[in-house]
């Protein structure tokens, strides 16, 4: 980890081998479709990547109809890199591409709520996320692993 400023930027095309090892350092099962993803990134509406020097070290994208609705699926920051406010960065420059938008949505983990309502983000009314999801972050703990933790 270096010294020098972080670094953002709004390109579409970043390097695979750099956005695999970002999404495996944070555990999440995309890093496991690496074609899929990329394709994914490249075609979001907007992707803002955080840089120190040559590494990727936080990701956020969009993804939106251009003109009412945006939704954030992904928002990740290298463990390493965790407490710095590149997260927030990340998030604060899509907001400000969006703000004029009628909604703006996301899904996220409890532990990430709070993260979110520090920028105004709240429970959709009595909406409920539903998914049908291929990874495995949201696959309930059996009853041993729960013990292990």
């Amino acid at each position: 980890m270096s010294h020098q400023p972080i670094k953002y930027h709004r390109r579409r095309e970043l390097p695979l081998k750099q956005i695999i090892a970002l999404y495996r350092a944070n555990g999440w099962s995309a890093a496991d479709k690496p074609q899929r993803l990329k394709r994914g990134l490249r075609n979001s509406h907007a992707v803002v990547s955080a840089w120190d020097g040559q590494r990727l070290v936080g990701l956020g994208n969009a993804i939106s109809d251009g003109s009412l609705v945006v939704y954030y699926p992904h928002l990740l920051v290298h463990p390493d890199y965790h407490g710095r406010g590149i997260g927030r960065r990340i998030l604060m420059l899509l907001l400000a591409k969006y703000a004029k938008f009628h909604q703006q949505m996301l899904v996220a983990e409890p532990q990430a709520a709070r993260f979110y309502r520090k920028f105004g983000f709240k429970p959709a009314g009595r909406a409920q996320a539903l998914e049908i999801f291929q990874g495995h972050e949201h696959q309930p703990k059996t009853k041993a692993a729960r013990r292990c933790e």
